[in-house]
């Protein structure tokens, strides 16, 4: 199966050439390899001139390409147009040797596949304790796995806002656990969200869809929105054997004000993507768990360390709140 991958990238050289090492030592290597940089300097382009892979080709974007949903649909329109696959990664990732074997191997086993996401390694801890575990209020357990569960899920427990679908899927008041919360069983799991750093499609998926440019800049839940609209047209998987690991590196990061912001202004969309006609239930829902996680935010600010980032984090969130009531996103 021919495929491509499509890196979009802005500012970040040395996690960039990191990514591309695991590239080159995969079991299945790409076809072609699309670097897509949105960078505002030369030092991506000069790291690229030093370290040289196969099948590459790098394209420096224009200032109104810049942007993660933009770049990717630069990307696109830019593939060999004999690629079955697209596969997308964020610059800041590291990939498990057979990352893309196992990633292909998924749409054989499932032809009717639209997309397929990748694993994130993370470093919660969690336990196998089978399939007649009765777990805690401060767990979160799924398919016979167990993991602590963090105390904005706990608070949203006890306060009957916790999420009522599985990993990978939105509840119809949006707020849900994230393929992030899958358990590294090895299986596959059928999903409607994916993570778009870690995500591929076939290409035929673009013919109909690309990536909405309503997300500026860094994009936040740019991913969501997409696979929502994708998972009504077909089948998304997320392969739990298809292994890697997130950075997150802090270049090329909005501030935390800013990212306040975007976390309830794209939140909205989101939801909205999923759930464009909410009953009054599902919307007074959104809003008291929107609102609780503002507070918890605000209260960060005297629980952790880094106080200035949670105060800012919460202004951003409370005013990206209010701004709702006057200019809803489009």
């Amino acid at each position: 199966m021919k495929f491509s991958l499509i890196v979009c990238t802005y500012m970040r050289p040395a996690p960039l050439l990191k990514l591309l090492q695991s590239v080159q030592t995969q079991t299945l290597y790409p076809d072609e390899i699309l670097i897509i940089d949105g960078s505002t300097n030369d030092q991506t382009t000069k790291a690229l001139e030093v370290a040289r892979f196969t099948n590459l080709k790098y394209f420096l974007v224009p200032k109104e390409s810049r942007g993660l949903t933009k770049q990717r649909n630069y990307g696109i329109e830019r593939v060999d147009r004999d690629a079955a696959v697209l596969c997308f990664l964020d610059d800041d990732i590291v990939l498990e040797q057979d990352y893309f074997e196992q990633l292909l191997s998924t749409y054989e086993l499932y032809p009717n596949a639209l997309g397929v996401g990748g694993y994130i390694m993370e470093e919660t801890k969690t336990e196998f304790v089978g399939f007649d575990y009765k777990p805690k209020i401060d767990e979160f357990y799924f398919d016979g796995w167990k993991r602590e569960d963090g105390s904005r899920f706990v608070l949203r427990k006890k306060l009957g806002l916790d999420s009522d679908c599985p990993p990978g899927y939105s509840s119809l008041y949006s707020h849900g656990r994230s393929v992030g919360f899958l358990p590294p069983s090895g299986k596959t799991y059928e999903v409607e969200m994916l993570m778009g750093g870690v995500s591929s499609f076939r290409k035929k998926v673009f013919d109909t869809l690309n990536f909405s440019t309503y997300f500026e800049g860094y994009g936040l839940y740019e991913d969501a929105d997409f696979t929502l609209r994708v998972a009504k047209a077909g089948k998304l998987y997320l392969n739990t054997a298809a292994q890697l690991f997130h950075y997150h590196d802090a270049s090329g990061r909005p501030n935390k004000y800013q990212y306040g912001k975007m976390v309830v202004r794209n939140g909205w969309y989101v939801w909205r993507t999923k759930n464009p006609q909410p009953t009054l239930e599902h919307q007074l829902k959104w809003h008291a768990i929107t609102l609780l996680l503002t507070g918890i935010r605000f209260s960060n600010t005297f629980t952790t360390n880094k106080r200035k980032e949670a105060f800012s984090e919460a202004l951003g969130r409370t005013v990206g709140w209010w701004s709702l009531l006057v200019s809803k996103p489009k």
